[in-house]
């Protein structure tokens, strides 16, 4: 079991689902995963839920604001990345060209504190300062977060912009996907949009492992939810819960897969 005591800064430390039903959420993600369940108030940020496994911190779970529903957004994961400073990092997104603050910076009680960030070809990702929690305990394990994926029109400009504002390092897997590099490992990849792709919005997809994929996926088939037509990279099947949020499973290494940063 790899237990995370604090992230490098620039590296990504967990992610966020913000859904439109949490008790639906979390009853089709603790069977999933067989994920653990705390509620826990948040200050401004109203409530939310602490996901573990293993008694370790794996992820949150929260309701839409009122205001993200009134838009009209979907549920979704966001995938957070550790900072030390995150007034200052907003601050710095503002500067690198048609990036923007999505969201204001607030506290999560003693927890930590955070704010959303929209890249410049419009992928929204959170930036996580820590204080008690340094995000996800557990990572790299099975019903673990393994990998973050960006999908985006524009993939040099992607990697310009993480590069100026993470100091992301960039490697080359199979099939030309970049692979992003930070604190001596690879940590997630950047990959064009596929053609069924083209028109959605470019966006951040947490890959979870599992023992065996695809017999996840059924498991999440079952559970009410349903696989999408994206198989990304090696072993790695989308999924979009029962209310629509989508993320991915992965095989663990036990299965032989080819190693996340190598693609397909």
């Amino acid at each position: 079991m790899i237990k995370r005591t604090p992230y490098e800064p620039g590296t990504f430390c967990w992610v966020g689902l913000a859904t439109s039903d949490p008790e639906a959420a979390k009853a089709f993600y603790a069977a999933l995963f067989g994920w653990q369940l705390e509620d826990l108030l948040a200050g401004e940020a109203g409530t939310y839920t602490l996901l573990r496994r293993r008694s370790e911190d794996v992820a949150i779970l929260y309701r839409q604001t009122v205001e993200a529903r009134s838009a009209g957004a979907p549920p979704h994961w966001t995938s957070y990345i550790s900072v030390d400073d995150a007034e200052a990092t907003a601050a710095r997104v503002g500067k690198l060209g048609g990036a923007a603050v999505f969201r204001r910076p607030f506290d999560v009680l003693d927890a930590g504190r955070v704010v959303a960030v929209r890249d410049p070809l419009g992928a929204i990702v959170s930036l996580w300062q820590p204080r008690s929690r340094v995000g996800a305990t557990l990572i790299d394990e099975v019903g673990a977060l393994c990998w973050n994926e960006l999908t985006t029109t524009d993939v040099e400009r992607a990697k310009s912009f993480y590069h100026d504002l993470f100091g992301w390092e960039y490697g080359t897997g199979r099939g030309g996907q970049s692979t992003i590099e930070a604190a001596g490992r690879p940590i997630g990849n950047i990959r064009g949009q596929t053609s069924q792709e083209r028109g959605a919005a470019p966006s951040w997809l947490p890959h979870f492992m599992v023992e065996e994929a695809e017999t996840a996926v059924r498991e999440a088939q079952h559970l009410g939810g349903r696989r999408l037509p994206s198989i990304h990279s090696g072993r790695s099947f989308a999924i979009a819960d029962p209310q629509g949020a989508e993320f991915a499973v992965r095989d663990a290494p036990g299965n032989k897969a080819p190693s996340p940063e190598h693609g397909s």
